[in-house]
């Protein structure tokens, strides 16, 4: 489905510009030619219907082409973090049994090691041109794992530790964009969408990747956001009309222009999603962007759009704005008892942008997905309009710079240091990325460590937004009455030494 909204775009107008990337503009014409040679690399390899490719690469046209080529051959992107972890990256794939995996020229070292001594073939891929390779033979899974309705399955660590997948169909993905552009009525086919938000992250790979696809419009590619000039000069030398961020990437470009005294112009959209928008700073983003901003809200689980301010004159700061159309929307306790709207719950909804189910899960389903609706996980309140304010997390996540980290991976990495008895993990309000973890530790009887001990050993074990900013020793932690760790009263405060 989504290949062929790719196909009928590039011939459309062939000789207008597809996409920016590298101080360059590439044609429909030139990017439908790196798509056919991706398209027959994959053939040629026995890629077909249904199954499965793991990719490792940043944000180019390489990433775009490939997407394009796994779905005209009826397959399954799934794109991967490469700072996930060598562990957790080994028990994804596992849990995936990709075809094959394609990585990009910055896999090196032991991780480059290890995916080449495993059971998956693995190819290197540049990141506007295949030179070089011929080909490589996949691993040519069970006819029964496939499931050819799939676009992509998005992969975290997941709440216990062990890897979690989200997988989307053609129609969940397509039913989100079409929400959106008829939500934002602002975003129309002349546009140029800046792509800097990580392709395996499903904001960036949906609203970045795809929708300029179906939008008609033109994307402005940036491999990543670090160092933030990068970025700027992207968006001065390209003049993208809608620049798509999560709030930690605002708050450094906004200082960035703030210290060379720029101002940006030529913004026509300025949207933010995938973690909380700080208001204080609004005024100084606004001066320097041009534009307000305009906060939304999404989850994987949701394609992964579920609500968005739909433009600046109508926007209620410190809102995410109303749900898209399509979705249902109910609040209920944690007991799981209905609450009314307007009010305030846990938030569970439904639509045709909602996943079906975790890949391979069917535990976790049954908690989190009961007669067709879906639980998000987060706390909020609905007004009179519709506008949801996210007041909390029911469930763990802790979000640093728009990245999810599981608190159960950080506490049992701690919990192989034998100076540690229990750990708990929660998210540390920060101003720059949101929020960072922090640690409780109850020292094994007896024994002694240091904090700079205890972050020394996650940082050899985790990726660095993983890592514990800070740990606090104490002799107990809060309980409910059924023994269950408060991790929001730990939460809370933090919150109050504010």
């Amino acid at each position: 489905m989504l290949d062929k909204i790719i196909d009928e775009y590039l011939a459309s107008k062939p000789d207008e510009n597809c996409c920016w990337f590298a101080q360059k503009w590439i044609t429909r014409r030139q990017f439908k030619q790196l798509s056919d040679e991706c398209t027959e690399l994959l053939r040629a390899s026995g890629f077909t219907e249904g199954q499965r490719l793991a990719v490792l690469m940043p944000n180019s046209p390489m990433t775009l082409a490939l997407i394009h080529a796994v779905w005209r051959l009826g397959g399954v992107f799934c794109p991967l973090n490469e700072k996930t972890g060598q562990l957790s990256l080994m028990k994804t794939l596992d849990l995936l049994k990709p075809f094959a995996v394609v990585l990009s020229e910055s896999v090196k070292g032991e991780l480059e090691s290890a995916l080449n001594e495993s059971k998956w073939p693995c190819v290197r891929l540049g990141n506007e041109k295949l030179s070089g390779n011929e080909g490589f033979k996949g691993i040519i899974q069970p006819s029964d794992d496939f499931d050819k309705t799939l676009a992509v399955i998005f992969s975290t660590s997941g709440t216990t530790g062990d890897p979690k997948a989200v997988p989307l169909t053609h129609e969940n993905i397509l039913a989100n964009i079409n929400a959106c552009l008829e939500h934002v009525p602002d975003l129309t086919p002349g546009d140029s969408l800046l792509n800097v938000l990580p392709n395996f992250h499903a904001f960036g790979f949906t609203i970045c990747c795809v929708l300029p696809f179906v939008l008609g419009a033109t994307q402005v590619i940036v491999t990543g956001f670090m160092p933030p000039s990068n970025v700027i000069k992207a968006i001065e030398a390209t003049h993208p009309t809608v620049l798509l961020l999560v709030p930690t990437m605002l708050g450094f470009a906004t200082s960035l222009l703030e210290r060379q005294g720029k101002k940006l112009s030529g913004i026509k959209l300025l949207i933010a999603g995938g973690d909380r928008y700080n208001p204080k700073i609004d005024e100084r983003v606004t001066a320097a962007f041009g534009v307000p901003v305009i906060e939304g809200y999404g989850i994987t689980e949701c394609s992964p759009v579920l609500a968005v301010n739909p433009k600046p004159s109508v926007r209620k700061l410190g809102t995410v704005g109303p749900a898209l159309p399509g979705f249902e929307l109910e609040l209920r306790s944690e007991a799981g008892e209905l609450q009314s709207i307007p009010g305030e719950g846990v938030l569970w909804c439904r639509g045709s942008s909602v996943t079906s189910g975790y890949y391979h899960a069917d535990e976790i389903n049954k908690e989190r997905f009961i007669n067709g609706w879906f639980n998000t996980g987060d706390y909020v309140q609905i007004d009179n309009d519709g506008y949801i304010k996210i007041l909390d997390r029911v469930t763990d996540i802790i979000i640093v710079g728009g990245f999810n980290v599981y608190p159960q991976e950080v506490e049992a990495t701690l919990a192989e240091h034998p100076a540690v008895n229990m750990a708990v993990v929660v998210g540390m309000p920060n101003d720059i990325s949101g929020e960072v973890p922090k640690a409780y530790v109850i020292k094994t009887e007896g024994a002694e460590v240091t904090e700079g001990e205890l972050v020394k050993f996650c940082k050899e074990r985790l990726s660095h937004y993983k890592v514990p900013r800070s740990v606090e020793f104490v002799e107990s932690l809060p309980l409910s009455s059924t023994g269950k760790i408060l991790r929001r009263v730990l939460r809370q405060k933090e919150r109050e030494k504010k």
